[in-house]
C-alpha cells in the first residue's frame, strides 16, 4: 500500500498529512502541524522560510516514526509570493508577504505605462495590488538584476528539498505574466516590469515526478525515502481538485482566510465583461482553469477573534451571532480597507457608521455581520458567475475550514437560493493527495478520484429555506458594494 504526504501549508499554519488509498476509499492523517504566519521587520512583512523548510523536515521524522519508511510527497501552499536566487542558488533576499503595503499604489502606476484591459485581454487575472506582477514591478531592480531565477514558494521548497528548479503552471498564473494564447510568460509584461524570461523555469504540469529528497538531507535526519510529486501547488488549485462535484454545473467555494468562488472551464474567459466583475482564470490542473474570484473571506471572522479582548473560539462566535437579527449590519466584504487593518473591529464599526448603518458593539453583532456579508457576497458573485458562462448553476461545493460553520453554511444556502454541498473540510490536502494517486495509477483519473473522494468522507447538504425580503436586503447590499452607500 503506497503512502503519500500532502505538505499543505496555509498562511497561518502548515501540516503533513498521509494518504492512502484502501478498499475503493482515500484514508488521511495529519501527522505534523506547525504554526506560520508573517514576521515585521523594519516596517515591512516576510515569511520565515527557512522555519518553514525546518518543519517541513519535522514533520517527515515524526512520519519516519509513524513507520512510514518509503512515500511521495507533493508540496502546496498560496501563491503570488516569491524567492530571488543567485546562480550559486542561494536566496537573495527575505521573502515578502502579500499582505506588506508597498505595492499599494503599483496598479496606479502599471496603469500610466499600459492599459489594464489590455493587460487583461492577454492573461485573463483578476487585478489584485499584491499579485507577483505588481510585486516585481516595485521590486528592487538591483536585486532583480542579480537574480539567476525566480521561484514561487512551493517552487522554492521543492528546490531546496530536491535541488529541482521548475515553475508549477497553477502557481504560476497567479503571478498575472502567464498569457493565454502562447501558454508562456508574457515577454511584455516581463519587459515593463524589468524581468526576463530565463530568470523563470519551463512550466511543470502537475504530476510530474520530481526525483528524490536531497541525499545530504536524508543523510542528516531520520526520514522516509521520499520521491517529490509536482501537484497543483497553488492551495486553490489543489482545493478545487479535491471537490467532489460529480454533476455538471457546479459553482465551488473554497472557504479559508480567503473565499474563491468560481467555476471550473475548459477555456478562460478573458472579455470586456468579466474585467468589468474582475474575474480571474488561474490554471488548474489537467487542462482546467479555475474561473473564479477572490473574496475577503474568514480573514474577517479571524481577525475579529484575535482583536476581541474576551477570549472567544469560533464556535462560540457563531452561537453568539446565531443570537442576532440577521442583515441589520453589512459591509462590502472586498473593500480594500479590510485588507490589512490595524484593527478589524474597528474597522468594521467605522464602515457601517460611515455607510449609515446601525454599528455593531458586541462579539455576536461583528460576527453575525461579516456572516450575513459574506453570504450576501456568495449570492452576488453566483449571480455573476451565471451571467458570464452563459449556463445555470445547480448547486454550490463548498469545501475547507468554512465547512464546519452551519450558519454560514446555511445561511449561503437561503441567501444565494442554491443547494450548498459542505466538505471535504480537508479539500486542499486531498488535492494535493489525489494528484500523486493518479500520477502512480491508483486512480485513473480526476473524474474517478472525484467520485472516491465523494464516498469516502462525510458530505452534509443545505437546502435553501426562504428569506424574509430577501429582494430588499440584496438592494441595499447591491447599493453597498457599489459604493453609493458610502462605504
Amino acid at each position: 500500500m503506497k503512502k503519500h504526504i500532502a505538505v499543505d501549508i496555509g498562511a497561518s499554519s502548515g501540516r503533513l498529512v498521509v494518504g492512502t488509498y484502501e478498499n475503493g476509499k482515500i484514508l488521511l492523517k495529519e501527522i505534523y502541524r506547525f504554526p506560520n504566519g508573517i514576521e515585521e521587520r523594519n516596517g515591512n512583512y516576510f515569511w520565515n522560510i527557512e522555519k518553514l523548510i525546518a518543519e517541513i523536515i519535522n514533520g517527515l521524522e515524526a512520519a519516519k516514526k509513524e513507520g512510514i519508511d518509503e512515500c511521495t510527497l507533493g508540496i502546496d501552499t498560496w501563491g503570488v509570493d516569491y524567492a530571488l536566487i543567485d546562480v550559486a542558488g542561494n536566496r537573495i533576499q527575505e521573502i515578502y508577504a502579500y499582505r506588506d503595503e508597498r505595492t499599494q499604489s503599483a496598479i496606479q502606476n502599471v496603469k500610466k505605462q499600459k492599459s489594464l484591459k489590455d493587460i487583461y485581454k492577454k492573461i485573463g487575472i483578476q487585478f489584485l495590488s499584491f499579485n507577483t506582477l505588481f510585486q516585481l514591478y516595485v521590486h528592487d531592480k538591483k536585486e532583480l538584476a542579480k537574480a539567476h531565477k525566480i521561484l514561487l514558494v512551493p517552487d522554492y521548497l521543492y528546490y531546496r528539498l530536491s535541488s529541482k528548479l521548475i515553475s508549477e503552471k497553477t502557481n504560476a498564473s497567479t503571478t498575472q505574466l502567464l498569457n493565454l494564447e502562447t501558454k508562456d510568460y508574457d515577454e511584455e509584461l516581463l519587459q515593463l516590469i524589468g524581468v526576463k524570461r530565463e530568470q523563470f523555469e519551463t512550466l511543470t504540469e502537475p504530476g510530474e515526478s520530481l526525483g528524490p529528497i536531497k541525499e545530504s538531507i536524508r543523510k542528516k535526519y531520520d526520514i522516509p525515502q521520499c520521491e517529490f510529486i509536482c501537484v497543483a501547488t497553488h492551495d486553490t488549485a489543489s482545493a478545487v481538485l479535491g471537490v467532489p462535484g460529480t454533476k455538471k454545473n457546479f459553482a465551488y467555494l473554497c472557504s479559508g482566510t480567503w473565499s474563491l468562488m468560481g467555476v471550473e472551464n475548459k477555456s478562460p474567459i478573458a472579455n470586456e465583461q468579466s474585467y468589468n466583475m474582475n474575474y480571474t482564470n488561474e490554471w488548474g490542473a489537467y487542462g482546467t482553469y479555475r474561473f473564479l474570484k477572490n473574496i475577503m473571506g474568514l480573514w474577517l471572522i479571524q481577525e475579529v477573534r484575535r482583536q476581541l479582548e474576551k477570549e472567544y473560539s469560533f464556535a462560540d462566535l457563531v452561537t453568539e451571532a446565531k443570537k442576532i437579527k440577521p442583515f441589520q449590519f453589512l459591509i462590502d466584504c472586498n473593500d480594500e480597507c479590510f485588507l490589512k487593518p490595524e484593527n478589524m473591529v474597528i474597522e468594521v464599526q467605522r464602515y457601517c457608521q460611515r455607510s449609515g448603518q446601525l454599528v455593531p458593539q458586541t462579539a455576536g453583532e461583528l460576527a453575525r455581520c461579516i456572516f450575513d456579508s459574506l453570504a450576501l457576497m456568495y449570492r452576488k458573485t453566483l449571480k455573476e458567475l451565471t451571467l458570464l458562462n452563459e449556463y445555470p448553476i445547480h448547486s454550490l461545493h463548498v469545501v475547507g475550514g468554512g465547512v464546519q460553520n452551519e450558519l454560514l453554511c446555511q445561511l449561503t444556502a437561503d441567501v444565494a437560493e442554491i443547494p450548498v454541498i459542505a466538505g471535504p473540510i480537508e479539500s486542499t490536502a486531498l488535492g494535493n493527495i489525489i494528484v500523486q494517486m493518479i500520477s502512480c495509477g491508483e486512480l485513473a483519473n480526476l473524474a474517478e478520484a472525484r467520485k472516491v473522494i465523494r464516498e469516502s468522507f462525510p458530505i452534509k447538504t443545505y437546502q435553501p429555506a426562504p428569506i424574509h425580503q430577501l429582494d430588499e436586503i440584496d438592494k441595499q447590499f447591491a447599493q453597498l458594494t457599489s459604493g453609493t452607500l458610502g462605504g
